[in-house]
């Protein structure tokens, strides 16, 4: 019978720790979600389809670099959909997907709650702060 130490022991919990938050939907889609752009690009993508260029305008903090990552993203996980046109000079769209779509409720009830309760957690920070 093999003994292990503690850090041995700790490792292991760790590593099964980790491998069921990356098996967990609600941790996974809150990943997404806490991206630092997400949000912004699906408020956005919420009035309509929008072209690449008002998408930078609207979310205008993020590098185009970091833009077109978070749109990608957003595709893989099917949130949004990327269409071409084959006009001059071409045009690129995205628009959310109906799957994309169905995540706006939840983000307005977040949304919400945030706004509500925005005043409580400065306060709790601030109560937090001075006390140590």
């Amino acid at each position: 019978m093999a003994i292990s130490s503690a850090h041995e022991r700790r490792a292991g919990a760790r590593s099964t720790y980790l491998m069921s938050m990356a098996a967990c939907p609600t941790h996974r889609v809150l990943d997404r979600m806490g991206e630092r752009w997400v949000s912004l690009i699906l408020k956005e993508l919420a009035h309509g389809p929008r072209r690449h260029g008002e998408l930078a305008r609207a979310v205008a903090g993020a590098s185009q670099k970091m833009l077109t990552q978070t749109l990608r993203g957003l595709q893989r996980d099917g949130l949004v959909a990327r269409s071409a046109t084959a006009s001059v000079p071409s045009g690129v769209e995205y628009r959310l997907t109906p799957l994309g779509e169905s995540l706006l409720p939840v983000m307005a009830v977040v949304t919400q709650w945030a706004q509500r309760h925005i005043g409580d957690i400065d306060a709790a920070r601030t109560a937090y702060d001075s006390a140590m």
